[in-house]
């Protein structure tokens, strides 16, 4: 596995690495773990959400946050003060690869390890373990991410403290994740397609249901130690590359130059 930590792009960079690496994945380049964060601050949606359902399009726009769609499937989220990753992988391959809840379980565990190495006392959703959905969600749009958990993910107490969303084609598998390390997720009650009541149930909701890490981690970690801490659990099975010495990995091949797209 190649470790990659990547840094800060804005959702529209980060949304297009992805899919980048997913594209390679696809070619059979290795697995590619990567690890990166957001600025500024700002919406993602799950591939199959429609904006204009979703969010207030135009209150977004008057406070100038942007917003992308993943290439994984999922929910809503605002993205600050978190920690993200993306795990890109052929399906085909022996330690990460496989059924897509084996690639979801490992990529979790991993992660958790990584955390826990960290001084987090974080544990994973039991594998018979149900859904717990925010019960007092109400409105056209679907429940933000961090409303509910399922099973494989990862928790702090009763809290969702990892969202993530997975995406399998033909050949490769995509997990994206986001890990919390402040209370920014909640900004999405702002935004959301919701009256101003009902944006202030699901910021209660949202705030009730998710868990971050900051009490032991602080806001405003360095990107670099959640990296070191991952490297540390994957071992010498894992190379590492970081910042734009990685911009190598978003090439169908993994081999040529990468120039992201002019917006």
């Amino acid at each position: 596995m190649i470790l990659w930590c990547d840094g800060v792009h804005d959702v529209a960079e980060n949304m297009r690495r992805d899919a980048a690496l997913l594209a390679a994945a696809e070619r059979g380049a290795p697995p590619v773990l990567r690890a990166f964060a957001f600025s500024p601050p700002g919406i993602t949606l799950g591939m199959n959400q429609v904006p204009a359902r979703e969010l207030d399009l135009g209150r977004c726009a008057a406070d100038g946050v942007e917003w992308a769609q993943r290439p994984t499937g999922g929910r809503a989220i605002f993205h600050a003060q978190e920690w993200t990753y993306a795990l890109a992988v052929p399906r085909d391959h022996p330690d990460w690869g496989g059924r897509p809840e084996d690639t979801y379980d490992r990529a979790s565990a991993l992660v958790l390890r990584a955390l826990v190495r960290l001084g987090v006392p974080a544990a994973q959703v039991s594998r018979r373990g149900g859904v717990a959905v925010a019960s007092n969600f109400r409105g056209p749009s679907a429940a933000p991410c961090f409303a509910s958990t399922a099973r494989y993910e990862v928790v702090v107490g009763d809290g969702k403290l990892v969202g993530s969303a997975q995406r399998r084609t033909a050949r490769a598998t995509l997990q994206q994740g986001s890990i919390l390390l402040g209370d920014g997720h909640l900004r999405i009650a702002d935004y959301l397609s919701l009256g101003a009541g009902a944006r202030e149930r699901v910021r209660e909701a949202l705030r009730r249901a998710a868990a971050t890490a900051a009490p032991w981690l602080g806001s405003e970690p360095p990107l670099e130690r959640f990296a070191d801490a991952l490297h540390a659990e994957i071992g010498p099975r894992s190379t590492r590359v970081d910042g734009a010495s990685g911009a190598f990995l978003l090439t169908a091949s993994g081999t040529g130059s990468y120039t992201a797209p002019a917006a």
